[in-house]
């Protein structure tokens, strides 16, 4: 199925976007992400998708593998636009090979016989048309890993940026100062999912954490809306040891960063651990504002934390937003600040 899948996916191609791609002579260097494959020709890097054809590299696009307009809360950005609605689409591949990643039929596609993930026919402006259509304030590039069909998520944001539309990515942050700055002038909000802060477990899954570090460090100097998931996996990042560690970097960056500590099930390969214990969430959460993080989420177990995966003033520490899951209960900001102390809220606010 993957050799098959390639084949036709080898139809679906742009030239790369040319800040992507460094030309040496007898090979070409992708820059697309934290690989920064040297691709001879005739072959692919370790994504599989960007493809050095002729002295060219080719890229995604046309095609969708999954679109859908989701729940904001869901991508998730949570200090964006409570409450609206995200067109989010997603393509094929991934540079990473994580043993539990939850959106592996669309990111393992051409890695994994059981990914049952197909192209979609679409073009950028009838995927724009769609975000028009349904008058989302958002449109995300997600499913899969972004960077690496980076070009063709930049050919739908520039119909959709002169509307007004918030462009966003969901991404593993195995990104490159190239790919970054070519993204900025189109890509306001950027998630990142830093898995863990341990870098021979980052290396089992096909990046090192120092890629992922640097990312998150330019993204806000490059000033992204930037907003951190890590999945708390029992037996591989719950520790306190990393959870500290990730809490203590993100607050160094900026104590703004809102870090979502999200539930862990059981998924794809990694059916062994139990799913994430409430109470490891909670230590999780504790972590993140001892560290001196400002606004900290639990996440996939709606209702059970007691109020958080809620928004509070920093100063005042009076209820701003009220969530149950992907739901938005109440919203109080005015104008992104605080109604009862006028604080001002980090975020993308109406």
């Amino acid at each position: 199925m993957p050799a098959t899948l390639e084949r036709v996916l080898s139809d679906l191609t742009m030239p790369s976007a040319p800040e992507l791609v460094i030309d040496e002579g007898d090979a070409l260097r992708c820059v697309a992400c934290g690989h920064r494959c040297r691709i001879a020709e005739g072959k692919s890097g370790v994504c599989r998708v960007r493809r050095n054809v002729g002295g060219q590299l080719r890229v995604p696009a046309g095609y969708v593998a999954s679109v859908a307009i989701d729940p904001i809360e869901k991508k998730p950005f949570y200090h964006v636009f409570p409450g609206s609605d995200a067109l989010s689409f997603g393509m094929l591949g991934c540079d990473l090979h994580c043993s539990y990643c939850q959106n592996w039929i669309t990111s393992q596609a051409l890695r994994d016989d059981k990914a049952r993930a197909n192209p979609h026919l679409i073009s950028a402006e009838a995927l724009a048309d769609l975000a028009v259509e349904h008058r989302t304030p958002v449109c995300v590039s997600t499913y899969n890993e972004p960077l690496i069909t980076a070009d063709w998520a930049v050919e739908v944001f520039k119909l959709l940026k002169p509307l007004g539309v918030r462009c966003g990515f969901v991404s593993n942050g195995n990104g490159t100062p190239e790919v970054l700055r070519y993204l900025r002038p189109y890509v306001d909000l950027y998630k990142v999912d830093l898995k863990c802060f341990d870098d021979r477990h980052y290396r089992r899954l096909g990046c090192a954490l120092k890629s992922v570090l640097d990312t998150i460090v330019l993204l806000k100097e490059l000033n992204f809306w930037v907003e951190v998931v890590t999945l708390v996996v029992p037996t591989l990042n719950d520790t306190d040891e990393q959870l500290n560690g990730i809490a203590r970097f993100l607050a160094g960056v900026d104590p703004n960063i809102p870090w979502h500590v999200t539930a862990f099930h059981p998924d794809y390969k990694l059916t062994d651990p139990p799913a994430t214990p409430i109470e490891t969430l909670i230590r999780a959460h504790d972590a993140g504002l001892s560290a001196g993080l400002k606004f900290v989420y639990t996440g996939n177990r709606p209702g059970r934390l007691d109020h958080r995966e809620d928004t509070f003033c920093p100063r005042c520490c009076a209820t701003l937003i009220r969530r149950w899951g992907f739901t938005v209960r109440e919203n109080r900001l005015r104008d992104g600040h605080c109604p009862d102390c006028d604080c001002a809220v980090p975020g993308v606010w109406a």
